[in-house]
């Protein structure tokens, strides 16, 4: 039985949210005994929803028929403990295409990524996402990212016309545009941080009050990832304050050695704790030596946080 669109957005809207990488094995193929091992490991931690096959998951390197089984998989091994939230998007048949696979496999809601390649108008954009929303009754989340950043408006627009759609996930990290969007369409709708390494921006976006983000580094420090969340939701500064500048700030800064690592790093670190998932596909590229190395070192310090 389907989480109802409600319980999507509550789900969403407070709490920590896991988005796991996707297995591939040696050849570059699905890996779906290591996927299964993994969102077994990851729903036994406190998080609040899953979304597979998202950026993080290599969404954009998945074929359809590989989207599918990676749906249907997680949607099976989570088993109704927590709503699944798939991905979609690239074009509007494209994105109704995977909407359907989602659909059909059992997941709980869409995230809608933005249109591939072309600049876009706001009146283009809200379109883009209406078409796709009218084709399910699952609970939509919107990711506002890339050549698909809506603003304030478009966003109230999109909001009226798709009753299905239940959220914003952030990915630009203008706090000033995401300000007027949350004050402008107000609790309509749950809002989640998912630029790059939320972590780094989790302040900002509580100030303004968006609760939770999407965390990626959870795929390998996912005792520190919740401690950091809980330590923020608390107010203990102090923690946060520690982890970000032992943790995080170099982590950015090794993410920023090299456009994609914000991929290829959490694969690294999967790896390093002895969990592996294969390299990143092309046109990603998996870390250094040296790369890696800072990376395990980064990895001891927040073990050594919790």
């Amino acid at each position: 039985m389907r989480f109802s669109n409600e319980a999507v957005k509550q789900a969403v809207g407070d709490g920590l949210l896991s988005f796991p990488i996707t297995d591939f094995d040696e050849q570059g193929r699905f890996d779906e005994a290591s996927y299964r091992d993994r969102l077994a490991w990851f729903i036994d931690h406190e998080i609040s929803a899953v979304f597979v096959a998202g950026g993080t998951g290599e969404f954009f390197n998945l074929s359809l028929d590989e989207f599918r089984q990676v749906v249907r998989t997680a949607v099976e091994v989570v088993d109704g403990k927590l709503p699944v939230i798939a991905s979609a998007g690239l074009s509007v048949e494209t994105g109704k295409a995977f909407v359907q696979a989602a659909e059909e496999a059992g997941a709980d809601g869409i995230l809608l990524m933005p249109p591939y390649l072309t600049e876009c108008p706001q009146d283009g954009l809200v379109e883009y996402a209406k078409q796709i929303c009218d084709s399910t009754s699952l609970a939509m989340i919107y990711y506002n990212r890339g050549n698909g950043i809506l603003n304030a408006a478009s966003a109230q627009a999109l909001a009226d016309q798709c009753p299905n759609l239940v959220g914003l996930k952030d990915g630009k990290g203008d706090i000033q545009a995401l300000n007027k969007i949350v004050k402008t369409v107000g609790d309509r709708l749950v809002y989640v941080g998912g630029v790059p390494t939320a972590e780094i921006f989790a302040e900002a976006y509580l100030s303004i009050g968006v609760n939770t983000y999407s965390s990626a580094v959870f795929n390998f420090v996912p005792d520190m990832a919740v401690t950091f969340y809980k330590a923020l939701r608390n107010g203990d500064s102090a923690t946060v304050k520690q982890i970000t500048n032992e943790f995080f700030i170099p982590f950015v800064d090794l993410r920023d050695h090299k456009a994609g690592y914000a991929v290829s790093l959490i694969k690294a670190g999967a790896e390093i704790i002895g969990r592996p998932a294969g390299k990143v596909r092309a046109p990603l590229c998996m870390p250094t030596s040296d790369e890696r190395e800072t990376l395990k070192t980064l990895v001891e310090k927040a073990k050594a946080m919790v």
